[in-house]
């Protein structure tokens, strides 16, 4: 199934771009034509993947969230807790 640039959805990237054809030049193009084509080129790539930028935060956040949940867990009442719950599942077994 083919789609048109406009169709394209981000993270599509079984669908490869399509191709950007040169146009004949048989006269000079403006620099306001230059740019409108050369952005009509980049908004119908499709983009896939996530960024670098997006990895950073994205591994900062997991990694609050483990000194967070660390934090829980060794906090004195989890653990007195856990302890507790151990101590009498052992005890009902003996």
């Amino acid at each position: 199934m083919t789609r048109t640039p406009t169709e394209q959805f981000e993270g599509d990237a079984e669908q490869p771009a399509p191709p950007v054809t040169a146009r004949p030049m048989t006269e000079p193009l403006r620099p306001r034509q230059f740019l409108a084509r050369r952005w009509a080129a980049v908004r119908a790539t499709a983009e896939a993947g996530m960024s670098t930028a997006e990895y950073a935060v994205g591994t900062v956040a997991a990694c609050a969230f483990a000194a967070v949940l660390y934090r829980v867990v060794t906090g004195g009442s989890i653990v007195t807790g856990l302890t507790d719950l151990v101590e009498s599942a052992l005890a009902t077994l003996s």
